[in-house]
């Protein structure tokens, strides 16, 4: 990169050296996070023979059983399922609610609208097939604030009315322009929800949070979480699946909505438990180099007076950078760059179309090494105002920052 423009070179100085400081925290929370793994791993015993999987009905698969212990472990919960059959996180958000709502019951959720794929698994939008609502499940959800927060005053009105089954807490924004809510915020909900509503269940979706912070919901009393995991908690390693954490009861009654009543200790892992364990393992600290990445993003765009979500110094929760273009050929133009920066399909120039689950066109640049990957580096968004792009996660530090500088290059430097 020494080809840079003078005034870009510039802020990327400038920049270096205001975010040191915000890079070591991230440093020590790496430390933090990363000893709570290796603890799960020692306390569990792992043995090379547990990394191999299992075929036909999966029977007897104890690398398998040793993996769900380990995450029920780190995130301080009863019981966990961790499978290579869940095919996405909306997928496995979808088995964690199928499994624990019966007719009648409500699901609201406490942070507003959930984003596109959750709408069409709920039933929100037209002509679906197998969604929440038709098999009787009601839905129900508290409006943020202008600011993005909880509205408590309205949220105690609807939990009383509604009295769900279960309260959802969307940690991440989606395709929203509103922060990403903190573990500290969450804390606060959980508390909140068990005082207005304590017979309700309290569920978590934690995509694209997990390491980001040093704690999780499930220590303040979430009932039950899940994630994916070619997200944060594969590590970049994990080629599909998604994990589920919580009590007992709740993860059995997720086990029969992913499988069938009498099959829940069945289901082949193959040869993903290698990919499972040691992504897990260094999960901490892939989670660590995409959030300094972002932080990095998020300090040169401010620089160049554009508006970004969080701010460079704002406590994360997640690996998501947002970042306001204002302008749909400069956002549809950067995601384009981003590609060109990609270890796979560089050459490829991405178009904006209508992808399934999503109401409006999206644009994607996704040149990752595991299709769909949003622990890998990449930037997507919705082609529509206020013509935001959602960038995320990033195998290396190094790899962000090169690829950020080089797409704000040729975004802004080279017209």
């Amino acid at each position: 990169m020494c080809d840079l423009p003078e005034k870009l070179q510039k802020l990327v100085n400038e920049v270096d050296k205001q975010i040191t400081p915000k890079l070591a925290e991230i440093d020590e929370q790496i430390v933090y996070n990363q000893a709570k793994v290796l603890k799960a791993f020692q306390d569990q015993e792992v043995a090379e023979a547990d990394l191999n999987g299992t075929t036909g009905y999966g029977d007897d698969d104890t690398g398998r059983d040793k993996l769900d212990r380990i995450y029920a472990e780190v995130f301080q919960t009863e019981d966990a399922v961790v499978r290579p059959q869940f095919v996405s996180g909306t997928h496995t958000l979808f088995t964690a609610l199928n499994g624990n709502l019966n007719a009648g019951e409500t699901l609201t959720y406490l942070t507003g609208m959930p984003y596109d794929t959750m709408q069409e698994v709920i039933g929100l939008t037209p002509k679906k097939r197998g969604t929440l609502m038709e098999r009787g499940v009601k839905f129900s959800y508290v409006p943020l604030t202008s600011e993005g927060l909880i509205d408590y005053e309205q949220a105690e009105k609807i939990l009383t009315r509604d009295q769900p089954k279960i309260v959802a807490i969307q940690r991440s924004r989606g395709y929203a322009t509103r922060k990403t809510f903190t573990v500290a915020q969450i804390k606060e909900m959980i508390a909140f929800v068990k005082k207005v509503s304590p017979k309700s269940l309290i569920f978590i979706d934690n995509c694209y949070g997990e390491f980001s912070e040093k704690h999780e919901p499930t220590e303040y009393g979430a009932d039950f979480m899940a994630g994916s995991l070619i997200k944060n908690a594969g590590g970049g390693l994990a080629k599909t699946g998604g994990y589920i954490v919580g009590k007992k009861d709740l993860i059995a009654n997720t086990k029969i909505a992913l499988t069938a009543p009498g099959c829940t200790d069945e289901g082949a892992t193959l040869d993903n438990l290698h990919d499972f364990y040691e992504g897990f393992f260094i999960s901490p600290n892939v989670t660590g180099m995409a959030e300094k990445g972002m932080i990095f993003a998020a300090a040169l765009f401010e620089k160049m007076g554009m508006e970004v979500t969080p701010k460079w110094n704002e406590t994360r929760s997640d690996v998501i950078e947002t970042i306001i273009f204002g302008d749909p050929k400069k956002m549809q133009q950067f995601v384009q760059e981003v590609q060109k920066n990609s270890p796979v399909d560089s050459f490829v120039k991405p178009e904006a179309y209508h992808m399934p689950g999503y109401e409006d066109k999206v644009i994607m640049a996704a040149g990752n090494f595991i299709s769909g990957s949003t622990i890998e580096f990449s930037a997507d968004g919705p082609v529509r105002p206020p013509y935001a792009v959602y960038m995320q996660g990033g195998l290396t530090y190094a790899h962000d920052k090169i690829a950020v500088i080089n797409a704000v290059k040729d975004t802004f430097f080279n017209n």
